[in-house]
């Protein structure tokens, strides 16, 4: 339960599914009490969480295969790729906070009104999806990036249709 080795399109898929359905309700319930941060915000956010999660994932079980591998090969060198495999987490983690002080920028408040949280969040989950792919775990940055297309038009204009417009 939890930490999957196997980290293949429908691990992916199921993770990203499962994280629309329950942050949709999450975001769904805040739109809906005209909150600054909707359903799409809450989305995009959680959906950059999780491919950042399941990349760390396969980055975390493919370091342990090199390691045992190294092992049985008699290697001394093993520590040096655990030592890459921490540099590249921090490398990660420092590119994800700049790109959520970038985001700031695009968040203006003018005369009581909030806008650009949607830019904000699509910033910083374009980081997100550039660095899967910087990786090469082109599976998930594909599915992310579909995931986000999908809240950005499909669920942003269903909810702009049935949840925004006075009755």
């Amino acid at each position: 339960m939890g930490m999957n080795p196997a980290v293949d399109l429908q691990y992916i898929l199921q993770s990203l599914g499962l994280t629309i359905l329950f942050v949709g309700l999450i975001g769904f319930e805040r739109q809906r009490r005209n909150k600054i941060a909707g359903l799409t915000t809450h989305l995009l956010v959680a959906i950059g969480a999780a491919g950042i999660t399941i990349a760390q994932q396969v980055m975390i079980y493919d370091s342990i295969a090199f390691i045992e591998e190294y092992i049985e090969l008699g290697r001394e060198d093993v520590l040096e790729h655990a030592d890459l495999t921490i540099q590249r987490q921090r490398i990660v983690a420092q590119i994800i906070s700049g790109i959520g002080f970038l985001g700031t920028g695009t968040i203006l408040k003018t005369q009581g009104h909030i806008s650009g949280l949607t830019t904000a969040a699509t910033l910083w989950i374009c980081a997100i999806i550039g660095i899967i792919f910087g990786y090469g775990m082109y599976t998930i940055g594909i599915a992310v990036s579909l995931t986000t297309l999908f809240v950005l038009t499909i669920i942003k204009n269903f909810v702009r249709h049935n949840i925004d417009e006075p009755h």
